[in-house]
């Protein structure tokens, strides 16, 4: 996997999660969220799915078998970005790395009780798009407090010195032909520092007509994004939000006017664009202002706004189109979140993170630190325009003010040095800075706060080096690494600015549990401005540590570009998460995600939470997968969908799920999960806890397939009768999810889904051990005929109670044409008496065609084994059973209590446990197929084994 390193891995939720989202003020209120936008979804088509005519102007045309789908659901699609074009491809005809194709962007419009997450899986399924995700909402943190602040106080504009602006001006003040996009609260445009800075649309006059094409009507100010209009000023009314006038004045407001503040941007104009809203039906937009202020000549682009939260792709690739499309420099603040973590958009790739310090260029008490923050500025007691009259100013501080600044200073050097690229204008600026790391309140956070204060004279007036490593390949490439797990590293590097005499990269490790066992590559000859170096002959090699290591640990790498004759050295950072809350088996042909929480495939359906379900390394074969545990509809668990538009949480983790020593090529997993004890209050739950083991195995013919096992304690001091557990598929096999069929062998205890129009895999669950066997098929169209269970609107306890006890009924769905089909295979157990336990088993299957994955179920029967009983040395006499055979129940007779029973098969599997506290006592194999059994008697005066006939 090639990875840009501005990105640093997480294990955070990329779908419906809760984030905080703030406009980078220093005031602080109620703790906002970044919420989704409700009845929205944002999806990008495959670039292979779309027509073949959509690489003229104009968005790609939505393939017709998407279209069905979403005319089915009642939703409607618009293209995102109506006025977008395809990305020009480079000389020779090879495209420029990295650039993105907003034609292939779509917004859509849920239908009333659809929510984004149900939408989302529907879109995945057909297996035409690249990503769905949600629409967020970032609310605005900062409302100025203090309108009366005097401008003339006794520390002044100090900032302007801190950063040697006034050296700087006069070099350059800039030009006003360079346009700084400020996307924020809007503007006043009548301020008296502002009035006259705005670049205008001189294209567009206010006339009723869209003069330029552009499809904005009157576009001549600007245009609000949040009220969808063309009046970006900020709304005359004590509660609409200043944050954006106040943010303007800092990077462009007007210099040498004889009134009241100095911009760092000085001559440069802004292009204001409105991104919140002053009316209740307005919605957040400072995506869709990134896109306008790229396509409309921004060369620089200022966000003092953003959230702790999981990465977006949609936003990713609206910064990259800016970035890299337009060749525009994203300046954004880091967060005032007083801690180390990822903070979006400012730790996206190609932005600028720019992090607050004090007056004595210390971190800001308030200032989020991390290693993916490129420099710091001053971010307390800014002075700055405030927007409530003509000729008011205000004191504030905070990220979003030390942004700005920078933004004002890249605005200078794309002036002074036109020639520069945007990577090249970052590097600029991140190579003039001033070294604080040394100051005594920095020393804790070395190498978090960027590469030092902002200084706008060092970086109009030197020529730094500066080299950057812009990707990397690893081997193995995965998302997370294993304890005792070895990698390699392959990185390029790129020369940004001054020709280099010559580069060293040295890589070290910044984590107790990460060891660099070579970690030092030299470039050969002089490196020439944009010239670029790798060390794919010769890659990083590291060592992750063998024990001990958290869960869900971000190990941090450094990278330490270097020349010691010139004295050049650079610093650059990425992450390597470690030991996450999951598990992938791959040591066959079945590459299979098993959870902490018992769920396959990922973490509900969070694709960031796992790594789903592939056959020979193909596209992801399930959607969802999870457990059912049930002994009547009212007492149910699972970890799968519900009927409330979410998903059940009723397993917690008591033991992370693991891998274990296991003799290459081998694997084997285990975990311990449990639902909670029902109570008079919360009656639901069933009580039992569960060990899960999983086993992949190398060698033919075992390697399509992986067994899972569940070991079942009832924790209840009732008898659990019955009991129920199943395993939920929701699957999606390729050419096209919605036209699976699900089937029932009979005669294997196999469930299986294949693709009608054309089977190229098959793909199921089969039950091997452990009460009767339980399959019911789910037809998960929205299209399907009424029925018992319909999954299109939700998953009720009710509807799962069903799929479970209904025996073999319903087995298929989707003849003879196909659906999107899902299924849940289960056990039914006639008992589980309290402190009892059971073993129930499956394996999960896969095969290129039918007769393939029957003989991959045969082998499955046949390699199931548990570790074989050992014989005790001391054998216990005086144990009687009776009848022997018998068709159900026996009698089982001991000399001593208490005594622990397990059933085995003949094979040695152990399929049931039982506690003996009293000499006689019944023993029910009424669920259990004919055959011979076995039965291991251990009490402390030794063991004993005997044989039991189960007959018909």
């Amino acid at each position: 996997m090639l990875l840009t390193l501005r990105w640093f891995y997480c294990a955070a939720l990329l779908l419906g999660c809760a984030a905080t989202a703030v406009a980078q003020s220093a005031a602080p209120s109620a703790a906002p969220t970044r919420t989704v936008q409700p009845g929205t979804l944002v999806f990008k088509l495959k670039a292979d799915a779309a027509a073949a005519g959509s690489r003229r102007p104009g968005p790609a045309t939505l393939p017709a078998a998407l279209t069905t789908t979403l005319r089915a659901f009642g939703a409607t699609a618009r293209p995102k970005f109506p006025r977008a074009t395809p990305p020009p491809a480079a000389r020779a005809g090879v495209a420029k790395a990295g650039l993105v194709d907003l034609t292939l962007l779509y917004e859509l419009t849920l239908p009333a009780g659809t929510t984004p997450e149900q939408m989302r899986q529907r879109l995945l399924k057909t297996g035409l798009i690249e990503y769905a995700e949600p629409l967020y909402h970032y609310q605005p943190l900062q409302q100025p407090n203090d309108p009366q602040a005097d401008s003339a106080g006794t520390a002044g504009q100090y900032y302007l010195r801190n950063i040697r602006a006034y050296q700087a001006w006069n070099l350059t003040r800039g030009d006003t032909s360079i346009v700084i996009g400020i996307l924020d609260g809007g503007t006043r445009f009548t301020h008296e520092d502002l009035a006259g800075q705005n670049q205008l649309n001189r294209l567009d006059p206010i006339d009723g007509i869209d003069n330029d094409g552009d499809g904005y009507i009157d576009n001549y100010y600007g245009w609000d994004f949040a009220d969808h209009d063309n009046d970006p000023e900020r709304a005359r009314n004590p509660t609409d939000l200043a944050h954006g006038v106040m943010v303007t004045g800092v990077a462009a407001g007007a210099t040498n006017n004889g009134r009241g503040i100095a911009s760092v941007g000085y001559k440069s104009r802004f292009m204001p664009l409105k991104i919140y809203s002053s009316t209740p039906q307005g919605s957040f937009g400072g995506y869709e202002a990134i896109v306008y202020a790229a396509d409309h000549g921004c060369q620089v682009i200022n966000l003092s706004w953003g959230g702790v939260g999981a990465p977006s792709r949609f936003e990713q690739d609206v910064i990259s189109y800016a970035a890299l499309n337009h060749d525009v420099v994203v300046v954004a603040a880091a967060g005032n979140t007083p801690q180390d973590l990822d903070f979006y958009p400012a730790s996206y790739q190609h932005v600028v993170s720019v992090a607050p310090t004090t007056r004595t260029d210390e971190r800001s008490l308030i200032g989020t630190f991390s290693h993916r923050i490129d420099l710091s500025a001053p971010g307390e007691g800014i002075i700055t325009t405030l927007g409530f009259t003509d000729t008011d100013y205000t004191k504030t501080g905070g990220s979003s003010f030390a942004a700005p600044q920078v933004a004002g200073a890249a605005a200078l050097v794309r002036s002074r040095f036109p020639q520069l690229n945007a990577a090249q204008v970052a590097a600029q600026i991140r190579r003039t800075t001033d070294f604080i790391d040394d100051l005594p309140g920095n020393v804790a956070y070395a190498g978090r706060l960027g590469s030092g204060r902002l200084n706008v004279f060092r970086a109009v007036s030197e020529q730094p080096f500066s080299a950057r490593v812009v990707s990397r390949t690893a081997t193995p490439d995965r998302t997370f690494y294993r304890a005792a797990d070895t990698l390699q590293l392959a990185v390029r590097v790129q020369n940004l600015l001054r020709e280099l005499p010559g580069l060293t990269v040295t890589l070290t490790s910044l984590s107790p549990y990460v060891l660099v066992r070579q970690g030092e590559f030299s470039s050969t000859g002089l490196l020439a401005t944009l010239a670029e170096a790798d060390n794919a002959a010769a890659p990083f090699r590291l060592a992750v540590a063998a024990t001990a290591i958290p869960l869900n640990t971000r190990a941090v790498l450094r990278y330490r570009l270097h020349h010691e004759a010139s004295g050049y050295t650079e610093d650059q950072y990425e992450t390597l998460l470690l030991n996450p809350d999951y598990v992938v088996l791959d040591a066959n042909n079945l590459r299979l995600t098993l959870t902490s929480r018992g769920n396959l495939g990922y973490e509900a359906t969070d694709p960031s939470r796992g790594e789903g379900v592939h056959y020979r390394q193909g596209p992801p074969l399930l959607a969802e997968g999870g457990l059912l545990l049930a002994t009547s509809a009212t007492r149910l668990s699972s970890n799968v969908r519900n009927d409330k538009l979410g998903t059940d949480a009723d397993f917690e983790s008591v033991a992370q799920v693991r891998r274990l020593p296991e003799a290459a090529p081998n694997q084997r997993a285990e975990g311990r999960l449990r639902d909670a004890l029902p109570t008079v209050a919360a009656p639901g739950t069933v009580g039992v806890a569960l060990r899960q083991r999983a086993t992949a195995r190398a060698a033919a013919p075992h390697q399509n397939y992986v067994l899972l096992e569940y070991q079942l304690t009832n924790l209840t001091a009732d008898t659990l009768r019955p009991l129920h557990l199943g395993l939920f598929m929701d699957w999606d096999l390729p050419t096209d999810p919605a036209r699976n069929v699900a089937q029932w062998d009979a005669a294997r205890h196999l469930g299986y889904v294949y693709d009608a129009p054309g089977p190229t895999i098959y793909a199921g669950v089969q039950h091997l051990a452990g009460g009767q066997p339980s399959a019911f098929s789910l037809d998960n169209s929205p299209a399907a005929p009424t029925g018992p269970v319909r999954l299109s609107d939700g998953f009720s306890r009710a509807e799962k109670w069903l799929t479970l006890s209904s025996g073999t009924t319903n087995a298929t769905a989707g003849l003879p044409a196909g659906t999107d089909a899902a299924q849940v295979v289960g056990a039914a157990l006639p008992y589980l008496a309290p402190a009892d336990s059971v073993t129930v088993a499956f394996a999960v299957l896969a095969a290129p065609s039918l007769a393939e994955l029957q003989a991959t179920a045969d082998a499955a029967t046949a390699g199931y084994q548990q570790v074989p009983t050992k014989t005790n040395p001391a054998t216990l006499a005086g144990v009687r059973l009776y009848p022997n055979p018998t068709t159900g129940v026996v009698q089982l007779e001991l000399p001593a209590a208490p005594a622990t029973v397990r059933l085995l098969s003949v094979l040695g599997q152990q399929l049931a446990v039982y506690r003996f506290r009293q000499p006689s006592a019944p023993l029910d194999l009424s669920a259990y197929p004919a055959g011979v059994y076995l039965l291991r008697v251990e009490t402390a005066a030794g063991a004993a084994t005997l044989q039991v006939l189960k007959r018909p």
